[in-house]
């Protein structure tokens, strides 16, 4: 039987970088999710710090105009040895929150490890597993040419999977999870085919 009103949201995941800024697109529609876009936004050939953070600014606003995304996801600037390298990503944060609040989207932040953590359920991943992961997750193919689109769309699979509407109408409770195995075990719909389960 179909469900009466399914909940639909549209969830923009941002990976920041002053070279490299990876994005994705999902569409949840009551517990489904599927893939919109993903891709990069270069900025190797722009010399000035300033220039760069207007075309992560212009890309961001661009992108919320085309798909009108409910939300942003966004990865935080990881703690490194080299603070200007920190400085600069922390920058470009804050400038892609600044395009989402221009538009008046909700922002919501994750650490590089609760990503990690939430796509593979294994904080410390590699880039490669969380593409593979999300390849099967989302069922798709093409390879991306910088895993930083991928990283994006971590980061808007992450967000999808801390707060899922079941779309059962009006005071439809929405369910947190903690990691990858308890939303497993609450949505083997969603994530068939991927490995085997466990007996209970």
């Amino acid at each position: 039987m179909q469900q009466p009103d399914l909940k639909e949201r549209i969830i923009l995941g941002i990976d920041p970088g002053t070279a490299v800024m990876g994005y994705g697109l999902v569409k949840e529609t009551g517990r489904k999710m599927e893939l919109i876009s993903m891709g990069v936004v270069k900025m190797g050939a722009i010399d000035d710090h300033m220039l760069k953070l207007q075309r992560i600014f212009e890309k961001t606003v661009n992108l919320i105009d085309q798909y009108h995304p409910d939300c942003l996801a966004i990865e935080a600037p990881f703690y490194g040895k080299n603070i200007q390298v920190m400085l600069k990503l922390g920058r470009a944060q804050g400038i892609a929150m600044a395009a989402a609040l221009s538009r008046n989207v909700s922002i919501t932040e994750y650490s590089p490890r609760k990503i990690k953590q939430a796509i593979t359920g294994n904080g410390n991943a590699t880039k490669e597993q969380v593409a593979a992961m999300l390849q099967t997750l989302l069922s798709f193919k093409e390879t991306p040419e910088f895993l930083d689109a991928t990283d994006g769309l971590a980061v808007a699979v992450c967000h999808s999977f801390q707060k899922i509407n079941t779309g059962a109408g009006k005071g439809s409770a929405k369910k947190s999870y903690s990691g990858w195995e308890t939303f497993v075990k609450d949505n083997t719909d969603r994530v068939s085919g991927i490995g085997k389960k466990k007996p209970i």
